[in-house]
């Protein structure tokens, strides 16, 4: 297949779950990817299994100089600048407003929502004077609606998705565009750990098509995302949760 020929991919949290999906995707739709994660391990399998199309580099995406090095890199590993950035990558904790940690909040805010600052940051300039790209952050239907016990992962989704109506507008005349999705609850390492089968359950009631979603679900969206098929698209917010 090749809806993606001639892409050079950036995929965040890209070792495993929705990330591994959508790697998957990518490289079966013709891209070169880099599979960018803290999961070293689980990330270079992955790349192995994918073969030459696929390469691994260590990201902490809260830090700014990690993501200068991850693009420095994929740019020689890639042949050429990276033009699809996929900031996928998120953690989620549960908390009541009046108890939750600081840290915890802390941590959401350093990775959920200055991670995808910052990649975007980081491709931006190689994307503008190439006067071509393709941006997808990946916030939530919390970035729609709120939810009780997710006042801090709500505030980042919703900032990640006002963000990038922002840069959308910033951008665009640079032929950049930048969307955001919206999954709602989809089977993943990160959603079990929180509750595992239960959970899933429990989610599965409140969806109305009474299923949760899993990550081959959502990472077609990302390949139309990322492919010139969607040329007309940005600013957008998609999505895609089961009718949530």
């Amino acid at each position: 297949m090749t809806r993606l020929t001639g892409k050079r991919a950036i995929i965040t949290g890209g070792a495993q779950g929705q990330g591994a999906a959508i790697a998957r995707h990518f490289v079966r739709e013709g891209a070169t990817v880099v599979i960018a994660d803290v999961a070293d391990d689980a990330g270079k399998a992955l790349a192995d299994e994918l073969g030459d199309a696929a390469f691994f580099s260590h990201l902490d995406v809260s830090d700014p100089q990690s993501w200068a090095e991850v693009v420095k890199d994929a740019e020689t590993s890639l042949g050429g600048h990276v033009n699809v950035l996929v900031n996928n990558a998120g953690v989620l904790r549960f908390g009541e407003v009046d108890t939750m940690p600081l840290a915890d909040f802390e941590l959401l805010i350093n990775v959920n929502l200055k991670g995808c600052f910052f990649g975007m940051q980081a491709v931006a300039p190689a994307m503008k004077a190439a006067e071509q790209g393709s941006i997808i952050n990946c916030s939530s239907v919390e970035g729609l609606a709120g939810m009780a016990s997710l006042t801090a992962y709500t505030a980042t989704k919703f900032a990640i998705r006002g963000m990038s109506k922002a840069a959308a507008v910033e951008l665009g005349a640079h032929n950049v565009r930048v969307n955001s999705v919206h999954p709602g609850m989809i089977d993943t390492p990160m959603t079990q750990a929180q509750g595992g089968d239960a959970a899933m359950e429990y989610g599965a009631s409140k969806v109305p098509l009474r299923r949760v979603g899993h990550p081959e679900d959502v990472a077609p969206l990302y390949v139309f995302l990322g492919s010139d098929e969607s040329s007309y698209i940005n600013g957008a917010e998609i999505a895609i949760d089961g009718g949530v």
